[in-house]
């Protein structure tokens, strides 16, 4: 089953890399992977406190996972912008050739 999870996801993150190109994916999985993955530490790491009292860890788990989206909001926004800057950087450091169209009959 787990087998079967990581399939679909890898085909999703295929295809929405596909849709979007590398660049927006690559944002979007980022502002998703790294709450979530805070998240999950945070919550293994208070997996005491949970195991202690079971009503006190799910009462936690939500504004837990609130605080900690809204605090790696910054996080997620400067990753981003570094990789439109180096994506911006990368566009403006291309030459571009000013050229003029003549016609054969003006020629």
């Amino acid at each position: 089953m787990t087998y079967f999870i990581l399939y679909f996801f890898g085909i999703a993150t295929i295809w929405w890399v596909y849709r979007v190109g590398w660049t927006e994916a690559l944002k979007t999985i980022l502002s998703v992977l790294i709450p979530s993955l805070l998240i999950i530490l945070f919550n293994v790491k208070a997996g005491r406190l949970i195991f202690k009292n079971p009503m006190v860890g799910i009462i936690s788990v939500l504004p837990t996972a609130i605080f900690i989206y809204r605090g790696t909001k910054p996080l997620v926004f400067g990753i981003n912008s570094w990789i439109d800057r180096k994506r911006n950087e990368f566009v403006d450091s291309k030459e571009v050739v000013d050229a003029e169209v003549v016609s054969k009959e003006e020629a």
